[in-house]
């Protein structure tokens, strides 16, 4: 069992959550000090020139995180003419944002249904959402708001431009009546 790899795999996993060093010391069932010298070993092997990526330390937690010296192609990879289009899930999730701000991720990914933390972050990154505030809520969670420039995208003049969404409230009568039409006593 090659433990190095096994971390490697587990600050992928962890994502931007990242992991501290009592749970890898718990996962992989070994001593905090083996715990460090694997992250030390692996930080050594990210750090050399033929990789992109890191293991930063931020918080109290790693976390695999691209090389500052690479900002300028990550930048240009963001303002790519075939990159600058919004998918179906971005555009989902913009809509919730616009239509319910302010709003914490957590609901959006209840009115979505999936985790949203990477298309909010690709909407971040091209300045059509923004982080607020934060909510009342426990733990504080951030609360995402339209930008401008998300009024620029959609050529839109403020947020109320935004058309209204259709609301279902015609009563549907064939449902009520579907359990005495059916499901009459036999006499």
């Amino acid at each position: 069992m090659n433990k190095k790899a096994i971390l490697e795999g587990l600050l992928f996993v962890v994502g931007d959550e990242g992991i501290t060093l009592d749970t890898v010391t718990e996962v992989l069932n070994i001593e905090k000090k083996e715990a460090q010298e694997l992250l030390k070993e692996l930080q050594e092997d990210y750090s050399a020139e033929n990789h992109g990526i890191r293991i930063s330390f931020i918080g109290d937690a790693f976390k695999l995180t691209t090389k500052k010296e690479h900002k300028e192609y990550y930048q240009k990879l963001i303002t790519t003419r075939g990159t600058n289009t919004l998918s179906s899930a971005a555009l989902e999730t913009l809509a919730i944002i616009a239509y319910n701000q302010p709003i914490t991720r957590a609901e959006i990914d209840e009115l979505r249904g999936i985790a949203s933390i990477n298309m909010i972050r690709k909407l971040m990154a091209k300045d059509l959402v923004k982080i607020s505030g934060k909510s009342n809520l426990p733990g504080k969670p951030n609360l995402y708001r339209t930008t401008s420039e998300f009024l620029d995208y959609f050529g839109l003049a403020s947020i109320s431009d935004l058309p209204d969404l259709p609301i279902n409230d015609v009563k549907n009568d064939t449902e009520e009546e579907l359990f005495t039409s059916i499901y009459k006593e036999e006499k």
